[in-house]
């Protein structure tokens, strides 16, 4: 199972200096790939409750939000091997046409180490503030990912569709890796898992818990079949956070990837037994000293370090 972590692009930590540092160090341990999320607003009375926390509250870092290309662009720049990959892009936020245009130049500066993670969003003040109607989002997604695909492909370019089109292009400018950059779809109703099953080189949710996580996975993967397409080549990215401490936590009260070495290097051959291949570590800390420091535990907990 590879080992992934989340840069500091949100929050009071979000600075240009600390993301260099989060990505040389994650690239010097051996860290798979650096991944972003993407938020772009915090609203002061919210209609629409965050998903992943237990209140609905969304964490209080999210009130500053680096746009993700560009945050991974800069992390690409001061690494050499690392991959860089966006967990996620909301597709109601953008074109695809431009957006394609931005990862294949990010692909391309990185010498191919793009991956590229997309969501349906799900906040109703974003999508008011992007004029996205949120009825269309399935539909529009389908198109989206064929008009990326589309851009990447060989030229010229044509697509003609219900929300896109472009007329006959020569565009030029494409992805290193070929055809294109592995992408990865959040999502967890069944429209979105159908949706992941048909399209998508792997499934990437966050914070789910292990049961949800092995139930969610296994219906996934008979899509995969249905689908007609090779579930051994259809991968889990699970993102959670995680904590490393000296002392034994209580195992009846303690959160899943919390505790210390060997409870949390448990946790993390469960999750390689529920057939995760990559775990995104989100560190929680509130110093970047001490997220570096959560790195170098974390990867020394790895079952196969």
């Amino acid at each position: 199972m590879r080992l992934s972590c989340v840069l500091p692009s949100l929050g009071p930590l979000a600075t240009p200096e600390n993301l260099v540092r989060v990505a040389q160090r994650a690239e010097a341990l051996g860290y798979d790939t650096l991944w972003v999320a993407d938020r772009l607003l915090y609203p002061v009375r919210p209609r629409t409750p965050y998903p992943v926390t237990a209140d609905g509250v969304m964490p209080e870092a999210f009130k500053i939000a680096m746009d993700p290309v560009e945050a991974l662009t800069w992390a690409a720049a001061h690494t050499r091997r690392i991959r860089v990959g966006t967990s996620v892009l909301n597709i109601p936020f953008y074109h695809p046409v431009v957006l394609a245009r931005r990862l294949a130049t990010l692909d391309v500066l990185s010498g191919g180490r793009l991956r590229v993670g997309l969501g349906h969003a799900w906040s109703a003040d974003e999508l008011e503030a992007v004029g996205a109607d949120p009825a269309s989002r399935g539909r529009r997604a389908d198109e989206f990912i064929r008009v990326l695909e589309a851009m990447w492909g060989p030229d010229p370019v044509e697509f003609r569709g219900q929300y896109f089109r472009v007329a006959p292009s020569y565009i030029g400018l494409k992805p290193v890796q070929r055809p294109h950059p592995p992408i990865y779809l959040a999502g967890y109703v069944p429209a979105a898992l159908r949706r992941t099953a048909a399209v998508a080189d792997g499934w990437i949710p966050s914070s789910l818990p292990f049961n949800v996580l092995d139930q969610m996975g296994r219906q996934l993967r008979q899509l995969v079949r249905d689908a007609g397409r090779d579930p051994a080549a259809f991968q889990i990215v699970y993102m959670k956070g995680f904590q490393v401490g000296e002392a034994a936590a209580d195992e009846a009260k303690r959160e899943p990837l919390t505790g210390n070495a060997a409870q949390v290097r448990g946790d993390l051959a469960r999750l390689r037994d529920l057939g995760v291949a990559e775990y995104v570590a989100w560190p929680a800390a509130a110093t970047i000293d001490d997220v570096l420091a959560d790195l170098d535990r974390l990867r020394s907990a790895l079952p196969d370090a």
